[in-house]
């Protein structure tokens, strides 16, 4: 008889347990009932970058010294630079530069270890195309300056909404 009244007091407790845990649930279902939805209805608005937003790559053709730095530091071995060492002044001259965004894993480091600064991260992050081969970019189309997300009057930028903060 011990050991059947026992039994039935353990499985009180857990059933008063259970309980509890679906009370919590329920609780936590109910505090983001309240919330505001914090949706973005993306072609006409569009959330502003961070700082330190790594997008598309921004190249400066007359800063580059052709040293390949970029593509040892790449894992990939992404970009590509073709350039001819001119004997008489002893220095390369580049002739292309192109990347491929199809390929890239936008990691920084080709950003991060170019000696003279000709690469640069911008916030431009809207690159798809129908045809791969469109992901392609060289060096004219690397040194297209991106457009800002804040500068476009056509679009309804947000930017650390206060719904958002809440969170």
């Amino acid at each position: 008889m011990l050991p059947m009244i026992t039994e039935f007091m353990n499985y009180g407790q857990q059933t008063i347990r259970a309980a509890r845990y679906i009370g919590q649930g329920f609780t936590i279902t109910l505090s983001h009932a309240n919330r505001l939805p914090i949706t973005v209805q993306y072609p006409y608005e569009k959330l502003i970058a961070s700082e330190r937003f790594r997008g598309r790559i921004h190249f400066e053709f007359d800063k580059c010294i052709a040293c390949e730095v970029c593509v040892r530091v790449c894992p990939i071995d992404l970009p590509v630079v073709d350039w001819k060492l001119e004997s008489h002044i002893r220095k390369k001259r580049l002739f292309n530069y192109s990347i491929d965004f199809g390929i890239c894993i936008f990691c920084g480091n080709c950003v991060e270890y170019c000696p003279t600064n000709c690469l640069s991260m911008t916030e431009e992050y809207e690159l798809s195309c129908y045809d791969r081969h469109e992901l392609n970019y060289n060096q004219i189309a690397l040194g297209r300056l991106p457009t800002s997300v804040v500068d476009d009057y056509t679009i309804r930028t947000i930017s650390n909404s206060p719904q958002i903060k809440n969170r």
